[in-house]
């Protein structure tokens, strides 16, 4: 997949989405590799709030949240900066995602808070030209959470995952300031079946305007 032509020549900021466990940071992995990219992905371990949130979410939710805003928007600088090795961009996040999660872990007084930093933190911050959006079943997210047995991750409450992913689906269906490419990952594995990486790869080579949908064929139905 080169970047010399088509409709990835005319992007400077890519951002990559999906619920917890959607595959987005190894994807993005895959991604900057493949186009050549510089690549900003979120340390969600550097948080030092976040085994504490996991074991008493109301509790640490809102120091979690504004070191989690803080943090990316301080990243989110980089995306400006011209780089002289990389055109391309490729970010793991999305900054104004954060709010799906402070919308569901605040309290009121504490989403006002939130609410007033963050809007004044966005209004510096560089909207993504294109947002590829990794939709997937809650089973499959949490079968891959699983998979990765992060510590502060251990005994994730299924039920807040479930929550947590039809909001994430409710945000982007609604999202407009970028085009979106919303891909079905449920039945698919992109990391270890090279037909699977292919097909979407060549799926985001034609670009998107609005909000488009694409499933891919489960590895062994592919011709």
């Amino acid at each position: 997949m080169k970047r010399e032509g088509g409709f990835l020549k005319h992007i400077h900021y890519l951002a990559v989405e999906g619920c917890i466990g959607a595959g987005k940071t190894s994807f993005c992995n895959i991604l900057a590799a493949k186009l050549n990219a510089r690549l900003i992905k979120e340390d969600v371990a550097e948080n030092p709030f976040i085994d504490k949130f996991y074991r008493n979410r109301q509790r640490y939710a809102f120091q979690a949240q504004i070191f989690f805003l803080l943090s990316r928007y301080r990243q989110q600088q980089e995306v400006a900066q011209k780089d002289l090795f990389y055109n391309l961009v490729i970010s793991d996040y999305m900054f104004a995602r954060d709010r799906i999660f402070a919308s569901f872990n605040l309290s009121e007084e504490e989403l006002s808070l939130y609410q007033n930093v963050a809007d004044v933190l966005e209004k510096t911050t560089q909207k993504p030209d294109f947002v590829i959006y990794l939709q997937s079943t809650t089973e499959r997210l949490l079968k891959n959470i699983h998979q990765r047995n992060r510590k502060y991750e251990v005994g994730f409450d299924q039920e807040y995952l479930a929550n947590l992913n039809e909001a994430y689906s409710h945000f982007f269906f609604n999202y407009t300031d970028a085009p979106v490419l919303i891909i079905d990952a449920s039945d698919i594995d992109f990391i270890r079946n090279p037909e699977d990486l292919d097909e979407i790869l060549r799926e985001i080579d034609k670009g998107a305007k609005g909000t488009r949908f694409f499933k891919p064929l489960p590895h062994g139905e592919k011709k």
